[in-house]
């Protein structure tokens, strides 16, 4: 065995590892979007939702993406952790297609595969037909990858020593480990498959043990999902062992069955397919369906000894921390677009809450909620800054179209919810002024007061609710609000200007006309909101 094998071994498995990373991060961006709808949908049965993980991953080529991604979903709070365990469940099924797809010997046209994802890639402008042509890109680089490795392996086969040191490899539970850290280490069951179906072809190694290597590597490839998981939610935590959990059962009924009835489950697979390569292809297929089918109606109990493993809740997260997303949670392109409108509209409740009490603060003349409304915006400015820092850094990384499309609104959103907080900590000092200056509004005054307060949080409201939801039932009903409280505060500054010219209320008052201004601006604030993604349909509706 040369230096020139074992170097032309790790090229060979760097190009097939980079072939799969761009299959996959190909993929994931142009479906993942779609693949957080489809879950939304479909997760409530968890028979459909093991047939979705199933395709999705079938079609991604990477069960560590569709898992991290499951586990990324739960820890958000998109799915719950009984309905992620079909998903998971069906990733291990559709993982199995990689290896067939290996087995179709594609070495030989692997160059003009590449070489039409790289016109696509370098001259096409759009971006679809440029993520298409990285997945067929990757595809290319793939079996390419695969070939140096088959290459590298057929020499390596005329090597004696190797022969000898690969043979002895006959205690499964030793072949159950090795595929294990192979894959542990590879970070991708797929690559660890496809190099056993190169050996098995270059006859280096036997289906037996090629067995008892693809149940170690089956259990290795959850450990993407776990490491992702660390800094997640404890559900998130329970996702990942619910899928290392089925793979280690999975491992210990299979075991035993190998160990007693080996020649004739390897007589069945030789008598029906010629190719050793297709054989182990076909062993991996054969033994995911016969696992998901055995465990899956005990799916249940898999998920209450996730919850043993990972006992406990998770704490209550204050008001001034990320919730959703940040340093401490999992980023994934598919669900990082829910994760920050979930916590944009966060931020928004809390403006919104905000503005209402210190509307109160301001007409009860009411201390305790002055100073409650005070400290909630040093907490709504802690969020913004931290919100926006997290825009800031996910903004370098590849994102799905629709998130990258959308982050500036995500930007003037949070700038527009911060400045709602500006308007309610303005009232609350305005509060504070007329407590200390003993300020007495008439009844009329504060009775448009309390109209505009009203009118103003309701636009607020609604804006979330447009913004947070896409929800286009209430748009002509905000572009309402805004125009009746743009007419409510001129009247209302009329009316106050005709108290103070015939004497009905002191000039100590003039705060008053500055506590409209800030409610007609927090309004103004709202419809940006509302139609920061949509602002083709505002146009529309101001002609």
């Amino acid at each position: 065995m040369s230096l020139k094998n074992i170097f032309l071994l790790f090229g060979g498995l760097g190009f097939f590892l980079y072939g799969m990373k761009l299959m996959s991060e190909g993929m994931e961006k142009v479906a993942g979007a779609k693949m957080r709808k489809v879950l939304e949908l479909c997760t409530r049965n968890r028979f459909v939702g093991m047939v979705v993980g199933l395709l999705f991953t079938a079609v991604i080529q990477s069960s560590s993406a569709t898992t991290v991604m499951v586990v990324s979903f739960v820890n958000s709070g998109l799915i719950s952790l009984v309905q992620a365990v079909g998903p998971i469940l069906g990733a291990n099924i559709g993982t199995t297609v990689t290896g067939l797809l290996v087995t179709l010997k594609l070495e030989d046209v692997a160059p003009l595969i590449i070489i039409a994802g790289v016109i696509m890639v370098s001259f096409s402008k759009k971006p679809m037909v440029q993520k298409a042509g990285e997945v067929i890109l990757g595809f290319g680089v793939l079996f390419y990858g695969m070939g140096v490795m088959s290459s590298s392996m057929r020499s390596m086969g005329e090597s004696e020593a190797v022969r000898n040191a690969l043979m002895s490899l006959e205690n499964p539970f030793l072949a159950v480990l090795a595929g294990f850290v192979i894959t542990t280490i590879l970070q991708s069951s797929s690559a660890s498959t496809g190099i056993l179906i190169a050996m098995a072809s270059e006859g280096l190694l036997g289906l037996p043990i090629c067995m008892y290597l693809l149940l170690g590597c089956n259990m290795g490839t959850c450990t993407s999902a776990m490491i992702a998981s660390i800094n997640g939610k404890k559900d998130a935590k329970r996702a990942a062992w619910v899928h290392m959990l089925f793979n280690v059962f999975a491992m210990l009924i299979t075991v035993p069955v190998l160990m007693i009835f080996m020649r004739p489950i390897t007589g069945f697979f030789t008598g029906f397919i010629g190719s050793a390569g297709r054989q182990v292809a076909m062993a991996n297929i054969i033994f995911k369906t016969i696992h998901v089918i055995i465990l899956f109606p005990f799916a249940g109990l898999l998920v209450k000894l996730a919850t043993l493993l990972v006992p406990g809740t998770d704490q209550k997260t204050e008001k001034y921390e990320l919730k959703y997303i940040g340093q401490r949670d999992i980023f994934t392109p598919a669900s990082v677009d829910f994760d920050i409108t979930r916590e944009i509209r966060r931020m928004g409740n809390i403006a919104k809450d905000n503005l209402q009490l210190a509307g109160e603060a301001l007409i009860e003349m009411d201390t305790g909620k002055i100073n409650k409304v005070l400290k909630t915006e040093e907490q709504i400015d802690v969020l913004c800054n931290q919100i926006t820092n997290y825009l800031v850094d996910i903004a370098s990384k590849e994102l799905p179209f629709s998130t990258a499309k959308n982050l500036a609104a995500y930007f003037h959103v949070v700038s527009d919810f911060e400045r709602i907080g500006d308007h309610a900590e303005n009232l609350a000092e305005f509060a504070q002024t007329r407590i200390s200056e003993n300020l007495e509004f008439s009844e009329k005054s504060l009775e448009g007061l309390r109209q505009m307060l009203d009118l103003t949080v309701t636009a607020v409201e609604y804006s979330i609710e447009m913004f947070a939801e896409d929800n286009m039932e209430h748009k002509q009903e905000i572009v309402r609000l805004e125009n009746e409280v743009d007419d409510l505060e001129d009247r209302l500054q009329l009316e106050h200007m005709d108290r103070l010219a015939k004497n009905e209320c002191s000039p100590r008052t003039a705060i008053y006309t500055e506590i409209l201004s800030n409610l007609e601006r927090a309004s103004d604030h709202a419809t940006n909101i509302a139609f920061a993604i949509h602002k083709q349909d505002r146009l529309k509706e101001m002609k």
